[in-house]
């Protein structure tokens, strides 16, 4: 696989360290058990799989050469390059100015662009509509386009159905960076709708089952449909595709409940159902499946609490929070200086999108067992900061260079 140049002060020798012994000992990726690192008072399972992706990479390696290239021109990112703080404060110390805020609205105006701007288009992608504003100000986007191939096939696969004529289903969160893009690439070859979950994908299979009024469609999911949505006549042929930081099972479950779905109307068969339903397989990437799966191995392990690193709007990163709230205490945090001393962490809600305050977090009692996890976008410096202030907690634990000479 392509190797990146990624600023060292988002790499961690103890990270290093481990994942090169990890990938060693298992290249076919077979292993999802977690790592132990033992300081004694203090154990920490770190998880089989985290921290940056392919794609951000690559995001990150294009949008730090861009700058160093390009001393003297003005440099802006459409929005946020990826779902990270560190990161993206990194870029705007640099100078690069944001165009968009993760909601897409307007910074700095499209207007005060020229032809000999740069424009960096971040990982997740971003809408023709936009490529096109920007191409027709004469900015170039092909050379400092950072989108993620894993996205990029979700596009592929779409046009690939529409082809022949399925309507396609998207399985992400409406207001994202990502899913926007998505939908106006699908939507420019067939008829689109989002959904964000089981329960909007199950009204909307009332309307293909003829069980809700057509016209309650177009309110039930404004701004989700592509513009020429037929109801009647749109819902009869589907395939699901996703925004690939979704949890996979959430979008196998959504894929599976559609199928079921035309299969009932139409009565058919588990064959002929490719009639109706496109066999899409699954559009989400590697690294998402990757670290999903990790976590749940992670989670075999009898702990006394779970700490998940990454930025509060990261997608990916929210889903890892989600499965380790399912078994145990879950402290979701975007850096180290967020665990203020031994009893006290400040950690975010995504659920009610708040941060607040526990007090006690850590058990009084020895051995301590935490588990550890990170979203793609988050670098493995934050992680061994991370965990050099939970040791810190312990007088009489080992150093972080003991504990890394297991490793090497």
């Amino acid at each position: 696989m392509k190797t990146f140049d990624v600023p060292l002060v988002y790499r961690s020798p103890l990270i290093s360290a481990i994942k090169k012994s990890r990938k060693e000992a298992d290249r076919m990726k077979k292993d999802f058990t977690p790592t132990l690192l033992d300081f004694g008072p203090l154990r920490i399972y770190l998880a089989r799989h985290f921290g940056f992706c392919y794609g951000v990479e690559n995001a990150i390696d294009i949008a730090f050469k861009t700058i160093e290239e390009n001393e003297g021109k003005r440099i802006f990112l459409l929005s946020e390059m990826i779902h990270n703080p560190q990161v993206n404060n990194d870029l705007q110390e640099a100078g690069v100015r944001f165009l968009q805020d993760t909601g897409g609205n307007q910074l700095v105006p499209f207007e005060e662009l020229t032809s000999d701007d740069i424009v960096l288009i971040p990982a997740f992608g971003t809408t023709l509509e936009i490529e096109r504003k920007l191409n027709a100000i004469g900015i170039q986007t092909e050379k400092y386009n950072t989108t993620c191939p894993f996205v990029e096939k979700v596009w592929n696969r779409s046009e690939a159905i529409s082809k022949s004529d399925y309507t396609i289903i998207i399985h992400g969160k409406p207001k994202h960076e990502e899913t926007r893009a998505t939908f106006s690439h699908a939507a420019a070859n067939a008829p689109s709708v989002v959904v964000k979950d089981m329960a909007q994908t199950m009204e909307l299979s009332k309307y293909i089952l003829g069980e809700k009024a057509a016209a309650d469609f177009y309110q039930e999911f404004k701004g989700q449909y592509s513009k020429g949505f037929d109801v009647d006549k749109h819902l009869m042929r589907i395939g699901v595709v996703n925004q690939t930081t979704m949890l996979a099972s959430d979008t196998q479950a959504i894929a599976d409940f559609l199928k079921e779905t035309m299969i009932h109307k139409f009565g058919l068969t588990e064959e002929s159902v490719k009639d109706h339903f496109a066999d899409t397989r699954d559009t989400l990437c590697y690294a998402t499946n990757d670290n999903q799966t990790a976590v749940t191995g992670m989670l075999r392990v009898d702990a006394d609490l779970a700490i998940v690193v990454g930025g509060y709007n990261s997608s990916n990163t929210s889903h890892l929070v989600e499965l380790c709230e399912e078994k145990l205490p879950t402290y979701f945090i975007n850096n180290e200086d967020k665990i203020l001393f031994q009893d006290s962490i400040v950690h975010y809600d995504f659920h009610n999108s708040t941060e607040s305050i526990t007090e006690g977090f850590l058990p009084g009692k020895e051995p301590v067992t935490v588990l550890i996890t990170s979203g793609a976008s988050c670098p493995d410096a934050v992680v061994e900061g991370v965990i050099k202030k939970l040791a810190g907690f312990y007088p009489a634990s080992k150093s972080i260079e003991e504990v890394a000479a297991a490793f090497t």
